[in-house]
């Protein structure tokens, strides 16, 4: 009578554990269905580089990116309240004078989501970023840098160059540095002051 026991018991334990395994493999066929895995190459639908994005400047026109090809790139995200913009400004100022004829361009984007630090409109940024700052650079749109709203460029830029604790944006004044074929190079914190990266840009432009 044990034996038998035994062997119902057996028979009934090898039951539910197949029963068991039947319904966590349609668990699993369910919930792929409902979220199939990325289909192969659509990690390309990224660009390959900077000079395939298109931005607006500060007065609202389209501008290619593109048009920088051949030019090392420095693009910050600016603000103009903030307790980092006035040693910014200046600095970024002394780079352009220095290297702008020899192929580096600066590009700053307005950003407002830092604690309110980028409040108004393009046109009180773009007078604020001339006379008071002095800067002759480009100045763009203001944008989102992070966030579901974030600009196409950030996204592909932090895409590229992660930062500490995360990629996303932490501050004012983020810089990432882009070689002549586009390529994001290296990304500064906000603290790092543009003189800093003085060197990393002179080696790009081949004049180190």
């Amino acid at each position: 009578m044990a034996t038998s026991s035994d062997g119902g018991g057996s028979s009934s334990g090898c039951l539910q554990i197949w029963t068991s395994l039947a319904v966590l493999a349609l668990a699993v066929a369910l919930l792929s269905l409902r979220s199939p895995l990325p289909a192969p190459g659509m990690a390309d639908d990224l660009p390959a580089s900077v000079h395939d994005i298109s931005v607006k400047d500060i007065k609202g026109n389209d501008v290619k990116l593109s048009e920088y090809a051949g030019k090392v790139l420095l693009i910050v995200n600016v603000a103009s309240k903030c307790g980092l913009t006035n040693s910014n400004y200046k600095e970024l100022n002394v780079l352009y004078e220095k290297y702008k004829e020899k192929d580096l361009e600066i590009l700053a984007f307005p950003c407002n989501q830092f604690a309110g630090q980028e409040p108004g409109s393009n046109k009180e940024i773009e007078q604020a970023v001339c006379t008071r700052f002095k800067a002759e650079f480009p100045i763009f749109d203001k944008i989102a840098v992070n966030g579901k709203e974030a600009a196409p460029l950030y996204k592909f830029l932090k895409s590229q160059k992660g930062g500490f604790l995360g990629d996303g944006i932490k501050w004012n004044f983020t810089k990432f540095l882009v070689d002549k074929d586009g390529k994001v190079v290296e990304r500064y914190a906000p603290t790092t002051s543009p003189l800093k990266i003085e060197n990393d840009i002179q080696k790009l432009l081949g004049i180190s």
